[in-house]
């Protein structure tokens, strides 16, 4: 079964290998968890994910593999106290759910209906018949089994819960959202943006430096300590909002990645526009219009060795890219198209995340010209979308 184990996470493109396996039989060999499955399922978890993106899909063959051990027995659902039961009836069920009951015969009746089912089921797998609602308590308002609905129930061997409300299972999937093709959070966007670092140490020695110090002691022979500046990343960037129009619907995940940028990178600095960069960018919304940045300045006064990335979902007209005038807010002498060139020849690395999901891009024309201005360098604004994206910025800073 563990050898199943090892080639299911495989086959399901978990980068596990056999020296992590290895690790994992060492540690059940030398009993350093009791033989539990949900102890077996933390350690295993433990040994075998190395990057959290792959906890979801973990998750989802663990429960192939081991569904149904942690199954109770007949004997022990029959030794269910009466009194329990009645608590619980109590607590959990409505008046119609406890007449069924009471017509079916009361609990005894529930219990050794249940007792059958549960001794039909076993051996069959999960491919019960459809309209078979019998088997293991399918259908019913039963503490144990696998649809049954209960607050606090047990699931055996299900794919999911339908009601989402048991509690000892560990195919609830926490870690979904963390796949690599969700949307982003503020958490998950800075482990992304962690790809996009360069340390190096700067500014007063303010530090203690182990290393230096414990060779400085050895050699003087008495204390010595070393200080050293705090490492820090040094990476520069230059991030371009979109905002207005279309990008309404984005706000919020265009909010937690500036928050996260801030976090991640010390010398950042930020600018807005609408759909296409043209002569004017601005800081501060509500005085965009009397406050204006010449793009030109942006152009001159930020180093070469800055990381640029436009955020938007380059949904407009071709028009506003190609045309002079095009912009829909003001008359712009020079088209969107040559501004971008502009930043294109003046910093080697510049990428575009998108918000829109890719499979829409082929079906809005201003995506694929702004992507052709970029030389294909969008990428969706996703885990793997962003992490792609912070590789390019890397990459094209080293060419």
């Amino acid at each position: 079964m563990f050898m199943k184990f090892f080639t299911e996470l495989r086959t399901a493109k978990v980068p596990v290998t056999l020296k992590e396996y290895l690790m994992l039989m060492e540690g059940m060999d030398k009993g350093v968890i009791n033989r539990r499955v949900e102890e077996f399922y933390y350690l295993s978890r433990t040994a075998l994910v190395k990057d959290e993106k792959f906890l979801d899909r973990f998750d989802v063959v663990f429960g192939h593999v081991f569904k149904g051990l942690e199954m109770v027995s007949v004997e022990k659902a029959t030794d269910i106290p009466a009194e329990w039961l009645k608590r619980l009836t109590e607590s959990f069920l409505t008046e119609e759910e406890k007449k069924q009951i009471e017509a079916m015969g009361g609990f005894d009746k529930l219990m050794e209906m249940l007792k059958e089912q549960m001794k039909e089921g076993q051996g069959e797998g999960d491919g019960d018949e459809e309209g078979d609602e019998n088997a293991r308590g399918r259908g019913r308002n039963f503490p144990i089994g696998a649809d049954g609905y209960h607050p606090e129930g047990i699931r055996i061997g299900q794919d999911k819960g339908r009601h989402g409300k048991a509690i000892k299972v560990w195919d609830k999937r926490e870690y979904k959202n963390l796949d690599d093709t969700v949307e982003l959070g503020t958490r998950n966007i800075k482990i992304a943006l962690r790809r996009l670092r360069k340390f190096a140490r700067q500014g007063a020695p303010d530090e203690l430096d182990m290393k230096g110090t414990i060779k400085e002691t050895a050699n003087k022979g008495y204390l010595d300590l070393i200080m050293q500046p705090e490492r820090r990343n040094t990476i520069k960037v230059l991030i371009f909002f979109d905002i207005g129009g279309s990008m309404d619907s984005h706000i919020r995940v265009c909010e937690e990645l500036f928050s996260a940028a801030r976090t991640e990178f010390k010398t950042m600095e930020f600018f807005y526009f609408h759909n296409c960069l043209y002569e004017g960018v601005w800081k501060d919304n509500r005085r965009r219009h009397a406050e204006k940045l010449d793009t030109w300045d942006i152009l001159n006064k930020y180093g070469r060795d800055y990381k640029i990335i436009f955020v938007g979902d380059a949904t407009m007209s071709p028009y506003e890219i190609t045309y002079p005038g095009g912009s829909v807010e003001h008359w712009n002498e020079e088209p969107g198209a040559v501004w971008m060139d502009r930043v294109a020849k003046t910093w080697k690395s510049v990428a575009w995340l998108n918000p829109t999901p890719a499979r829409h891009w082929d079906h809005t024309p201003s995506i694929a010209v702004m992507r052709q201005l970029l030389g294909d360098r969008m990428y969706p604004l996703t885990i793997q979308g962003l992490e792609a994206g912070m590789r390019e910025l890397v990459r094209s800073s080293r060419g």
